[in-house]
C-alpha cells in the first residue's frame, strides 16, 4: 500500500483506502503501451510517476495529442469506459518511464458507490479534464497553426531547445507534419527559430512569446 500516501487516493477514508490492500503498483518503461482504441476498458489506472499520452488516430493515419495523464490526473477514456461499458477510441502510450497502479472495473465501480472522496476525485478530475479537451478542441478550430506551434515551441523547449521532429509537434498541435514543416521553415527565415534534424533552437523567444498571443 506503499504507493497510496503518494497519490490523491491518500485522502480517501481508512475502509476506503483498506480495499486497495491487494493492488500493486507496476513500473513501465518509455514507449509502453497503455491501451489500444478497440480495447475494453479494465480498470482505472493512477498514475504515479511519469507522463501517458492519450493519442487519436484518424481514418487518415493522422494523430493527434488529446491529452498528457500525469501524477493526480486521470484518463477521461477510462472513466466513461468505465461508467458506460464503451471501448477505448484512443491509444495511450508511456511518454517516460512511469509508475502506475490499475484499479480493477469492480473495485472502481464499489469505491464509488460506497467512497464520497473517491468519487468526488473522479468527478472533480473528470471535469477538470473535459475542460482541457474542450480548449484543446477551440485551439484546433479557431486558433491559427501559426499560434498553436510558437505556443507549442515555448511550451516543449528546454533550455530555449526543443528536441522534437515535425511529426511529434503535429502531433502535439493537432495538425499534419508537412504544414508544420512549412511554417517552421517561414519561423527560420524570419529569425525565429534554427532548425536541425530533430532539434530546434529557439533563436527569439520574445517574438515566438507575440506569436503564441496571437488571436
Amino acid at each position: 500500500m506503499d504507493w497510496i500516501s503518494a497519490s490523491p487516493l491518500s485522502k480517501l477514508e481508512p475502509d476506503a483506502k483498506a480495499r486497495l490492500a491487494h493492488i500493486q503498483a507496476s513500473a513501465l518503461p518509455k514507449g509502453t503501451p497503455i491501451f489500444h482504441a478497440g480495447d475494453e476498458v479494465q480498470g482505472f489506472a493512477v498514475v504515479l510517476s511519469g507522463k501517458v499520452g492519450v493519442y487519436l488516430t484518424g481514418a487518415g493515419g493522422r494523430e493527434i495529442l488529446l491529452y498528457d495523464i500525469t501524477p493526480g490526473k486521470t484518463c477521461v477514456q477510462s472513466t466513461i469506459g468505465l461508467m458506460s461499458q464503451e471501448l477505448y477510441t484512443a491509444e495511450a502510450i508511456c511518454e517516460v518511464d512511469t509508475r502506475l497502479a490499475v484499479l480493477p472495473r469492480p473495485l472502481f465501480s464499489a469505491l464509488l458507490g460506497t467512497s464520497p472522496a473517491f468519487r468526488e476525485y473522479v468527478f472533480s478530475a473528470f471535469a477538470e479534464r473535459m475542460h482541457s479537451m474542450m480548449h484543446l478542441l477551440e485551439q484546433v478550430a479557431f486558433v491559427r497553426v501559426e499560434t498553436r506551434l510558437a505556443a507549442a515551441l515555448l511550451k516543449l523547449a528546454e533550455g530555449n531547445v526543443v528536441r522534437a521532429t515535425h511529426a511529434e509537434l503535429a502531433t502535439h498541435i493537432g495538425s499534419a507534419r508537412e504544414v508544420v514543416s512549412r511554417r517552421l521553415d517561414a519561423m527560420a527565415k524570419r529569425g525565429l527559430v534554427r532548425l536541425e534534424r530533430g532539434l530546434i533552437t529557439l533563436a527569439n523567444p520574445a517574438a515566438l512569446q507575440v506569436f503564441a498571443e496571437k488571436p
